[in-house]
Parts: C-alpha cells; sequence; structure tokens
C-alpha cells in the first residue's frame, strides 16, 4: 500500500514538473486590445527559447511580451490599449484569457 501510494506520488511529481516545463502554460492563450477603434484578439502564436511571447491578430498586426516585460507593438506604428503593460495588468484590466483545461 505505502509502494502504491510512493508510485502515485512520483508519477504526480513528473507531470507537474513537465507542465511547468512547457512555456505555452506561462502566457495567456488571447489578448485583447484596441488599436485605431477596432477591438482585435491576438492568439499567442509563438514562444522563442529567450522567454519572447509573440501575439499576432488580423491586418499582419502583432506583438510581443516575456513574463516579466511590457508588451510592446510590431509591424505597426504607435500601437494600441496593450503597449507598456505587463502581463499582470493585461490580466487585472480583463485583457488577457487564459485556457483553462
Amino acid at each position: 500500500m505505502l509502494s502504491a501510494s510512493l508510485i502515485s506520488l512520483a508519477a504526480f511529481s513528473v507531470t507537474a514538473v513537465q507542465a511547468q516545463d512547457n512555456p505555452f502554460d506561462q502566457f495567456p492563450l488571447i489578448i485583447q486590445c484596441k488599436y485605431r477603434e477596432t477591438y482585435h484578439a491576438f492568439y499567442l502564436s509563438r514562444v522563442s527559447m529567450d522567454g519572447v511571447a509573440t501575439y499576432t491578430a488580423s491586418d499582419r498586426i502583432a506583438g510581443t511580451i516575456t513574463i516579466d516585460g511590457r508588451a510592446k507593438a510590431t509591424g505597426v506604428e504607435g500601437g494600441g490599449s496593450c503597449v507598456g503593460k505587463t502581463l499582470v495588468e493585461l490580466r487585472a484590466a480583463h485583457q488577457a484569457y487564459d485556457l483553462k483545461r
């Protein structure tokens, strides 16, 4: 009975470590921003080895953010309502949406 508990605990620990190793688990799936009087849903499209997440939307606009950094616009001039905000600020403003499992 003790060995079954230890096996269950070991399996749980390995699963938890693997989940934390997935960079997509650290970022919201969607970030909603206003740009030029239009609201856009930016979808998480990639996370680079250096921890920069890239979000893309329609109209060929995109942005980047890191876990502790601030959102930056790419491919457009000026940016929108997300530029300069951290993930904590985006979540607090209800602009970031996480995927629930």
